[in-house]
């Protein structure tokens, strides 16, 4: 079995709003993640951060969570990427899009 899964949101700072998410995220586990950046736009966020650093495993569930998010809203993806995150940035393209930091 993995890593326990689960999103925080940090406090916000100066318009800023940091989401930080751990484990595995799919269809069956984006669910907070969504919430969370719909929350960020509710309120008027200036800038939403989603640090994907601690993520293990991601499939098209959390880049359509991204991509939609993205639209509405400005989006920063931060990390390093673990091999497999990055990997689906890479092969999807949707790293020209969200431009996952790796550093």
């Amino acid at each position: 079995m993995g890593e326990a899964t689960w999103v925080r949101t940090l406090p916000d700072l100066d318009g800023t709003r940091v989401i930080v998410c751990s484990g595995e995220l799919d269809s069956a586990t984006t669910g907070p993640l969504r919430e969370a950046l719909r929350e960020a736009e509710h309120d008027g966020i200036h800038k939403t951060v989603v640090d994907l650093a601690a993520v293990s495993f991601a499939d098209s569930a959390l880049l359509n969570t991204l991509v939609q998010a993205h639209r509405r809203q400005r989006l920063i993806v931060v990390g390093p990427c673990r091999p497999q995150v990055a990997r689906l940035f890479q092969v999807t393209g949707t790293h020209t899009l969200l431009d996952p930091a790796r550093d």
